[in-house]
């Protein structure tokens, strides 16, 4: 009975350890649709809402959001890269793999979507693709 248990302790504790290679290989994945969709994007004058640079960690799940909305209002995921994106971006992976906070009660001190300053899109672009690879480095 004892080995059934630690067997399955066992189990348990490596499907655990998975889920950051998962998480890793979501944020790569984000991280080629948006530069797929970066080359394709002919109007990098488009003024866009953009978290900042220096995203708070308990703050980066509304970072996220944002740049999700912003896209959804942009482009209405009409295009293959935008649509693509835009699932990845809202995929459990990408979400967990972009939660840097500790507690849960911290996220009152976010900015919302609409206080962010209006940036070119080339500048969103590289303000989301900067906040994934942050993610990656904490993952690695």
């Amino acid at each position: 009975m004892k080995l059934i248990v630690f067997c399955l302790f066992t189990i348990y504790c490596c499907s655990l350890v998975k889920a950051s290679p998962m998480e890793r290989k979501k944020l790569q994945e984000v991280l080629r649709e948006l530069k797929m969709l970066k080359r394709d994007f002919p109007n990098t004058e488009l003024m866009m809402n953009t978290p900042p640079k220096d995203i708070e960690d308990c703050c980066c799940l509304t970072a996220l959001t944002c740049f999700r909305e912003t896209l959804l209002q942009q482009f209405g995921i009409s295009g293959k890269y935008q649509k693509k994106l835009y699932k990845s971006l809202n995929h459990t992976l990408t979400i967990s793999g972009l939660n840097f906070c500790n507690t849960e009660t911290s996220t009152t001190n976010c900015s919302t979507c609409h206080s962010h300053p209006k940036e070119k899109a080339s500048e969103f672009f590289n303000r989301l693709e900067s906040l994934v690879q942050r993610g990656l480095s904490r993952i690695n």
